[in-house]
């Protein structure tokens, strides 16, 4: 009796197109797969299963390195009964901007969501700007419910820190002498791993940590930069803990 053939694995759009963009790029840039797989420290045969539409067979950090050798980049899209992980994304992002406005306001500091600017070409949001007037203090909050690019993260983090004291002078009408920068992430094991991943860019960029960065926000006496992991559930105790 013979054995049916194991079915061809469907291939998906969008490997037909990560492969097409990669095979595009390589060809403008006059490199063969060898030489793309030489300065992406990776094994050839990925370079030429990206590009073939089977993407689906090479890790995704080889992946993100091909591309990266040759001057692009490689994101992860994903999806849930259509665009409804968007939808819970953007849930999980409300909760915890909603989370650090209340520990922020049981402290005595005046808060504002969601601050638009639009200053030298530069356009964006600060997702909580707060002031404590007692040490004329200025918290610059950077909620992210779950982490991309973090080069991009960093640079539009820089951006909102300078902006955020003429800002915050013109909708509340004093000027802060401190300026911290807190970077809001949930508190899960999947976020901690990425953060301890990249544990010397993130130690220098955000060197404070759990206890030093509460202390701060009960009193703000310096300039400060540093990672706040919090609990996007409605528990005020459980908040305050953190």
């Amino acid at each position: 009796m013979r054995c049916a053939a194991p079915p061809t694995p469907r291939i998906a759009a969008d490997d037909e197109r990560v492969g097409a963009t990669l095979k595009a790029i390589r060809r403008r840039l006059a490199l063969t797969q060898e030489a793309v797989a030489a300065l992406a420290e990776a094994p050839v045969r990925d370079v030429i299963a990206i590009e073939t539409a089977r993407a689906r067979d090479v890790r995704l950090g080889r992946i993100r390195a091909v591309f990266g050798a040759v001057d692009g980049m490689a994101r992860l899209s994903t999806w849930w009964h259509g665009a409804a992980a968007d939808r819970l994304l953007d849930e999980r992002h409300a909760g915890l901007v909603e989370s650090a406005l209340r520990v922020l306001r049981q402290r005595g500091w005046e808060t504002a969501a969601e601050v638009s600017f639009s200053e030298f070409g530069e356009r964006g949001s600060i997702d909580i700007l707060a002031g404590y007037r007692p040490a004329l203090a200025l918290a610059v909050g950077e909620v992210k419910s779950s982490i991309g690019s973090m080069e991009e993260m960093h640079r539009m983090l820089d951006v909102k820190e300078r902006l955020a004291p003429g800002l915050w002078w013109e909708r509340f009408g004093w000027r802060p002498r401190i300026v911290g920068r807190v970077l809001i992430l949930p508190d899960d094991r999947s976020i901690r791993r990425i953060v301890e991943r990249h544990a010397v860019t993130m130690a220098t960029v955000y060197p404070a940590r759990g206890r030093e960065v509460r202390a701060w926000l009960r009193h703000p006496d310096r300039p400060l930069r540093g990672v706040w992991f919090l609990s996007d559930l409605p528990n005020a105790q459980r908040v305050a803990g953190r």
